[in-house]
C-alpha cells in the first residue's frame, strides 16, 4: 500500500529523495479570480449566491444569528464539550507563555528606544468543513489571538445542507465557548474575499466589515485565494495538504508507527505520511502493520489513495544521522520522532512545524489536547516559518524618543551618513534642530 523505498548506500542529495504533495496554487488561481471579483463587487448578495453554488445550499442569513449558536452549544454533546474545554484550558496556557515582552533601551544619553507589541485589531479566522468537522481549528485560531489581545475576531466557516444553511453546530458551539460571536456562513474562496474586502448588503449597509489578518487552514481554493488577497491583508500561511514524518530505530513499535502514519493519511488524498528509518526490520514490520490497521479503519478508501500516493513513502537509509538529514530536509509539519536517543535527536532538528517525542506523544495529541497549536506550516515552510501563535496576531513597533544632548551626540553621524547617500535634506533635518 505505501511504497518502500531502500536508500541504503545512496549518494543521492538529499532533497532528491523527499516526497512531496503536489499542490500547485497557480493552477486554480483562474477559477479563483472570479470568485473574488463578485464578492469585492457583489457583497453580501454575491457571498450568499456563491455558498448556494458551491456548497449546496443558500444560508439563511450570512451572520449566524445569536439565538442559533445558543442552540448550537445547549445541544454539544457533554463529553464533546469537556473535551473542547480541556483543550482550551491548555491552549491557553501554553500560548499565554508566548506573550512578548515590552522592552526599553538606553542607547546613549537623552535616548530612548522603546519596542513593544500591539495586537492585529480585526481578524478573519476560517475553518474548513469538508471532508470533517474541525471544532478544533476554532481553538487553535481564536485562542492565541485572544491572548494576543485581538479586539474583533470573527469566523467563517462552510453552509452545511443538512443544518439548514448554518455552519456545523459543533464550530458554532466551538465558538461560543470560546466568546466569539461574530460567525458566518460562508466557506470557500468567497470567505476569504468576503474578510478581505467586507461585504454590505443591497441597501449599503455593512454586513461583514473587513479584516487586517486572515488565518486558519483550507483547501486549494481557499489557499490560492488567500495568495491573491495578500497585501490587501494579511495572511499566516498558505496551508496546503497535511504531512507527518516518523523518524524511528530499531526501538520503535512498528504498530504505533502505522497508526500514526494511518493517522494523517485520513485527512485527505494528498496527505503526506513518510517514515525514514535506518533499520529494515522495523521497515517491513510497519509496511505489514499499515496494510493491516488500514483495512479496518472508518475512511479506508481515502487512506489507501494518501498512502499510495507519490508523496507518502517509508525510507530506509543507511544511518540515524542520515535519516535525521533527511528529516531535516523534509521539514515536516508533524515530525514525530521514536529512537532510543530522542532528545539529542530532536536537539539536531532545526526544520519542523512541531515535533513529537516518544511512543506517548502521537501527532493526534497535538491536533486535540496537548495545549500546542496544530496550524502548521506545510510542504517545506518551517525552514522560514513558524506554526500559529500569539506572535502571529501581533505587531513589533518601536518608539524613539530623543532630547536635544541625545540628538546632538549623533548629529554628526546622522549628517556624514544622509551626506554619503546623497540625501542632504536628511542631514537638514537634522541641523535645523541646532539652529
Amino acid at each position: 500500500m505505501i511504497t518502500l523505498r531502500d536508500l541504503r548506500g545512496s549518494t543521492a542529495d538529499v532533497d532528491s529523495v523527499l516526497p512531496r504533495a503536489a499542490q500547485d496554487v497557480s493552477a486554480t488561481v483562474d477559477a479563483v479570480a472570479p470568485i473574488l471579483e463578485k464578492v469585492r463587487t457583489g457583497g453580501a448578495e454575491a457571498v450568499l449566491a456563491l455558498g448556494e453554488q458551491f456548497d449546496g445550499v443558500r444560508p439563511p442569513a450570512l451572520r449566524v444569528p445569536d439565538s442559533v449558536q445558543d442552540e448550537a452549544l445547549e445541544g454539544l454533546d457533554p463529553e464533546v464539550r469537556s473535551a473542547l474545554d480541556e483543550l482550551i484550558r491548555r491552549a491557553r496556557a501554553v500560548h499565554a507563555a508566548q506573550l512578548p515582552q515590552d522592552s526599553t533601551v538606553i542607547p546613549g544619553d537623552d535616548a530612548q528606544v522603546t519596542n513593544r507589541w500591539v495586537p492585529v485589531r480585526r481578524v478573519g479566522l476560517y475553518v474548513p468543513g469538508g471532508q470533517a468537522v474541525y471544532p478544533s481549528s476554532v481553538v487553535m485560531n481564536a485562542v492565541p489571538a485572544q491572548v494576543a489581545g485581538v479586539e474583533s475576531l470573527a469566523i467563517a466557516s462552510p453552509p452545511q445542507p443538512e443544518f439548514g444553511g448554518w455552519p456545523h453546530p459543533t464550530v458554532l458551539a466551538a465558538a461560543r465557548l470560546l466568546g466569539v460571536d461574530e460567525v458566518y456562513a460562508v466557506g470557500g474562496a468567497q470567505a476569504v474575499a468576503m474578510f478581505a474586502y467586507g461585504a454590505r448588503d443591497d441597501a449599503g449597509m455593512q454586513v461583514c466589515p473587513p479584516v487586517s489578518l486572515i488565518t486558519g487552514p483550507g483547501n486549494i481554493f481557499v489557499a490560492t485565494a488567500k495568495r491573491a488577497v495578500q497585501g490587501v491583508v494579511g495572511i499566516d500561511a498558505e496551508a496546503g495538504p497535511t504531512e507527518i514524518m516518523v523518524l524511528a530505530d530499531e526501538t520503535a513499535d512498528p504498530a504505533l508507527v502505522a497508526a500514526d502514519l494511518i493517522s494523517q493519511a485520513e485527512h485527505d488524498e494528498l496527505a503526506a505520511s513518510v517514515l525514514v528509518t535506518d533499520s529494515m526490520p522495523l521497515a517491513e514490520a510497519v509496511l505489514h502493520e499499515v496494510e493491516a490497521q488500514a483495512a479496518t479503519t472508518r475512511h479506508v478508501e481515502r487512506v489507501k489513495q494518501a498512502l499510495t500516493g507519490t508523496q507518502s513513502s517509508v525510507l530506509v537509509v543507511d544511518s540515524i544521522d542520515r535519516a535525521l538529514a533527511v528529516a531535516d530536509a523534509y521539514g515536516a509539519e508533524h515530525l514525530e520522532i521514536m529512537t532510543a536517543d530522542q532528545q539529542a535527536h530532536a536537539a539536531r532538528i532545526t526544520n519542523a512545524g512541531a515535533i513529537f517525542l516518544g511512543s506517548w506523544t502521537p501527532v493526534s495529541l497535538g491536533d486535540y489536547c496537548a495545549g500546542s497549536n496544530h496550524v502548521l506550516p506545510t510542504g517545506g515552510a518551517s525552514a522560514y516559518s513558524s506554526g500559529l501563535n500569539v506572535t502571529s496576531f501581533m505587531r513589533s513597533q518601536q518608539v524613539i524618543h530623543y532630547g536635544r544632548e541625545g540628538l546632538g551626540q549623533v548629529a554628526g553621524h546622522v549628517t556624514t551618513l544622509a551626506a554619503a547617500e546623497g540625501l542632504t535634506a536628511h542631514g537638514d533635518a537634522v541641523d535645523v534642530r541646532f539652529r
